[in-house]
């Protein structure tokens, strides 16, 4: 008897074995690959088989398999997102091999003590339009404000999903979160939940993985990668911020995994929840046409009044040498002096994102990437954010001195140095990835916060992503004009969605909160109608700018970066690809261009940017001209489905 295996690697198809032990598709065996033994899985009939082939036996049949509902989520994935099906396969049994070799038990779950949370009306109004669906696929958003208590919410809709003996995913977009996110878990649920995400040991992956498929594990909280596990029992998925960008994985296999979330919960024919303060512009589309089922909490969760807010003008109040203006620190010692947490938001790592020398005008760049260098004072070095590369700041000026660098625009570090010195006696810390790489120095410094010994953050984009600080009651913006800015269309939708959700960190427990604004553009029309608490009118006004321009959610893109070390080669290999694709029908090909960040790890990158109608059956049409291509093995192409990122 034979049997088709696909194998967790890079192919678009699964090899022909011969099986003389019963075996059935979804079941995890061990084969012969060239000179090594490999787990893969039993998979559909469907394929072609090579003609000529040694076909060789299956070892092995191991004692676990996944679900046809995964193997079709698979198939469906690989074909929309336009990667290979070895590789999604590899999302979900990747380490296989080590994972079933190594006899980890699943160790009971550390039990905590449970606080007891009573709804209130908006809270259960909400959990009784989620529980409207049960045991088949629909797609609800729960909306409400930051501070509205969305997530006590959607844990009595788990709670009530596992009584069932079903399993729960909740997806967040970042790693940093799970810490103060586990312990809201703790304090409701009576126990650890399992995490899952790329920073987790081996040891860790083996005994979750394992819990999974075995249907030991009843909740997982992760990451995006936590979407491909081979659930035995999957009853709901909880996508929790889901407006983030961070769901779309920029990287190896790309994908948004948001979109693919709803997608697995259609094809295991279960209720989904879209968890979001702002809605991202497509689930807001999808809301208005009735796709999504909506529900809106209006007020917090003890009634608590959202931050007033104040626009400092800096073109009255003009500053030099500094970046907070006399009346924010004015504004701010009233909050200290109560006893309350301050934050100061600006959205760049590092000392300041600008070198140069004052003498010869030389310009601190990355020689690797078509990017300036961020001089970080911690390090003492200038340092590439996209590379990596670390520099020493001495370097010979053309008159044969040292470069004389003068460092303009602020970083978290400057402005940390600038409060510092207005505010010498208070405790002052810096929240951004930098400064918080570990487990322990996280977990320390939320407890500290918690515990009221930190007085002032210094924090990045980072800390406006779903933390909950008690005694935080002031937030100042330090540079509105430039903290949102992006290379892309989504720019304004993302402003939106950074000044909410970052306004909505301030007086979750307070009757008393402020946010402060320091811009040069005091009638920016975002900013105003933010503060004016109209961000579904900016989301509204920007759907039809999107229609009338031929914009996602009304057409599909998909990006292609074609990359080389020589910038000729990557401009005629987008030239050939565009005179095959132009062959398609109903398929605008724009470009080629140089990427607004031209070279990165020393590769220059041209981008074409494909346009169509909202069905599925381009990607396929795409690929397979990509894979009829003959392109110089110098050439890298990166295929882009409805890009997020356009730098």
């Amino acid at each position: 008897m034979k049997a088709q295996v696909l194998l967790p690697k890079i192919f678009n198809f699964p090899f022909t074995y011969n099986s003389n032990i019963q075996s059935k598709i979804g079941n995890l065996v061990e084969v012969p690959f060239g000179s090594k033994k490999e787990i893969g899985v039993i998979w559909k009939n469907n394929y072609l088989e090579p003609n000529d082939i040694q076909i060789k036996d299956i070892k092995k049949i191991t004692e676990y398999s996944i679900n046809r509902k995964l193997i079709d989520f698979i198939e469906w994935f690989s074909s929309y997102n336009m990667v290979p099906i070895g590789l999604v396969l590899k999302m979900a049994i990747g380490g296989t091999d080590k994972f079933i070799k190594v006899n980890d038990t699943l160790s009971r779950s550390k039990k905590t003590k449970k606080k007891t949370y009573l709804l209130n009306q908006e809270q259960r109004k909400a959990l009784k339009f989620l529980e409207k669906v049960n045991n088949k696929f629909d797609v609800s958003v729960l909306q409400g404000t930051t501070g509205s208590g969305k997530t006590l919410v959607y844990f009595e809709r788990i709670k009530k999903i596992i009584e069932k003996k079903n399993q729960a995913l909740v997806l967040l977009p970042e790693i940093f979160l799970t810490n103060d996110f586990k312990t809201r878990f703790e304090d409701f649920f009576g126990f650890e939940p399992a995490i899952w995400h790329s920073k987790i040991t081996p040891k860790q992956k083996r005994i979750i993985w394992k819990g999974i498929i075995n249907n030991k594990i009843k909740i997982l909280v992760g990451a995006r990668s936590a979407l491909l596990l081979p659930f035995k029992k999957l009853g709901i998925i909880i996508v929790d911020e889901e407006h983030d960008t961070s769901y779309k994985q920029d990287e190896g296999v790309i994908y948004n995994a948001r979109d693919m979330a709803i997608s697995r919960a259609n094809f295991e024919k279960i209720p989904i929840h879209l968890i979001t303060s702002i809605p991202s512009i497509e689930t807001y589309n999808n809301i208005l046409k009735k796709k999504y089922r909506h529900f809106k909490i209006l007020r917090r969760f003890q009634d608590y009044p959202l931050p007033k807010t104040k626009i400092i003008n800096l073109n009255i109040e003009k500053i030099t040498k500094k970046f907070i203006a006399n009346e924010t620190i004015e504004l701010v010692k009233k909050f200290l002096n109560k006893g309350e947490q301050v934050l100061f938001f600006i959205n760049r790592r590092g000392y300041s994102p600008f070198l140069i020398c004052k003498k010869c005008g030389h310009k601190k760049t990355c020689p690797n990437c078509s990017l300036y260098l961020t001089y970080h004072k911690l390090k003492n070095k200038a340092v590439c954010h996209h590379c990596s590369l670390e520099k020493k700041i001495a370097i010979k000026c053309k008159l044969g001195e040292n470069c004389e660098f003068s460092m303009y625009g602020p970083g978290v570090e400057k402005i940390y140095e600038e409060v510092e010195q207005i505010f010498p006696q208070k405790k002052i810390r810096i929240f951004s990835s930098d400064y918080l790489k570990s487990k322990k120095k996280t977990k320390n410094f939320f407890k500290e916060i918690n515990e009221k010994k930190i007085d002032i953050l210094i924090g990045t984009q980072m800390i406006s992503k779903g933390f909950n600080f008690p005694k935080l009651n002031c937030i100042v913006v330090i540079d509105a004009d430039f903290s949102g800015r992006g290379y892309d269309l989504r720019t304004t939708e993302k402003n939106i969605q950074l000044y909410h959700q970052l306004s909505g960190r301030a007086g979750r427990f307070s009757s008393e909160s402020l946010i402060i604004y320091q811009t040069l553009s005091p009638q920016d029309v975002i900013l105003n109608e933010l503060i004016k608490n109209k961000s579904e009118e900016l989301l509204q006004n920007e759907l039809q700018i999107r229609e009338k321009n031929k914009l996602p959610p009304f057409t599909r893109l998909v990006s292609l970066i074609i990359s080389s070390k020589d910038r000729s080669l990557s401009l005629q290999g987008a030239r050939e690809i565009k005179i095959k694709l132009n062959k398609l029908n109903d398929i605008e090909v724009l470009g080629p261009v140089d990427s607004p960040l031209l070279k990165i790890k020393k590769n220059f990158r041209t981008r074409l940017l494909l346009r169509f109608s909202n069905h599925l059956l381009m990607q396929k049409k795409i690929t397979n001209v990509l894979n009829r291509l003959k392109i110089s093995p110098k050439i890298k192409l990166t295929v882009d489905v409805d890009p997020v990122n356009f730098a």
